[in-house]
């Protein structure tokens, strides 16, 4: 595996592998074993979005296989100024041995790729949230020992999150049910893809898309860079909460899942996040285990 760009570009058995390790490099930090598989390798980390997890799971991610990390905002580098990221691709690679990038545009991670000599891995854009979606579908396999037949459910704005998710459930054998309102739907084409190979639903009807799930999933209605929009977005995703009255109507042993930030009595009420907070963080924890896989695969391909 050279890059991780989006889901989309890998198979389902690249993916599952991806979990494989990522679960054998959990079992060695939990107990210990030290798994120095990076020896000498750098990163470099280039933020043009704010982060908790991608920026410190990466982080953490190469200290513990050994190699080293390099935080570049964007105000620090060239491109902050204009420089191409044509040219900042070609010059990065004569430095470092991968890159991984958190910023707007699919499109840059994409040219980073393809002007660059070196592995480019996908913190977010605008368009999708591999690492993340990764991690997601590694706890649901936690917690319910299988992946394939479950129901997943994503509730809110048919953002990044709605994106990957749709296209890592249908891959790994999901029924994947979204529920939003009209105009704040996932990706066309996606949503074309995931009905052709799969079981795929999009609805407004928030507990249609909820009945029989396993795994109910949701995100914030205002994303970055969409401050602006955040009153109408209150108004617009009002109902669009994963509460008591959508817990009902999922799987009794459902789980829930949030990429975090959550903005409780929002998107999900205080009750449910704090009684599903387990499996959250646990979410949240596996960030690290897959994002080291991630930088196995491609560092050592």
């Amino acid at each position: 595996m050279k890059h991780l760009l989006k889901l989309m570009d890998l198979s389902k058995e690249e993916i599952c592998s991806i979990l494989n390790m990522a679960d054998q490099l959990k079992y060695e930090k939990k107990h210990g074993i030290e798994h120095k598989r990076l020896a000498g390798k750098t990163l470099g980390m280039i933020f043009q979005k704010s982060s908790t997890r991608t920026r410190v799971s990466f982080e953490v991610g190469m200290y513990d296989l050994g190699g080293s990390a390099l935080f570049l905002s964007a105000h620090d580098l060239q491109i902050g100024r204009g420089e191409p990221i044509e040219d900042t691709a070609r010059v990065l690679s004569r430095y470092l041995d991968g890159i991984m990038i958190r910023t707007y545009s699919q499109e840059e991670v994409e040219k980073l790729a393809e002007y660059g000599s070196i592995p480019v891995i996908n913190g977010l854009t605008d368009y999708c949230h591999p690492c993340q979606v990764l991690a997601d579908l590694m706890t649901i396999r936690e917690y319910k020992g299988a992946i394939r037949g479950n129901k997943l459910t994503y509730i809110g704005d048919g953002n990044n999150m709605a994106n990957s998710l749709i296209v890592g459930g249908i891959k790994l054998g999901m029924k994947v049910s979204v529920a939003c309102p009209e105009g704040y739907r996932p990706d066309a084409e996606i949503m074309k893809w995931a009905a052709e190979n799969g079981e795929f639903q999009c609805t407004e009807n928030i507990l249609e898309a909820a009945a029989d799930a396993d795994v109910l999933y949701t995100d914030v209605w205002a994303s970055m860079g969409q401050e602006a929009e955040a009153a109408e977005r209150q108004k617009v995703f009002a109902e669009y909460q994963i509460n008591d009255r959508v817990m009902a109507c999922a799987k009794r042993d459902a789980i829930v899942q949030h990429c975090l930030p959550a903005h409780r009595g929002e998107e999900i009420s205080a009750e449910v996040f704090e009684a599903h907070a387990a499996e959250i963080f646990d979410e949240a924890e596996n960030r690290l285990h897959v994002q080291k896989a991630v930088l196995v695969k491609c560092l050592t391909s």
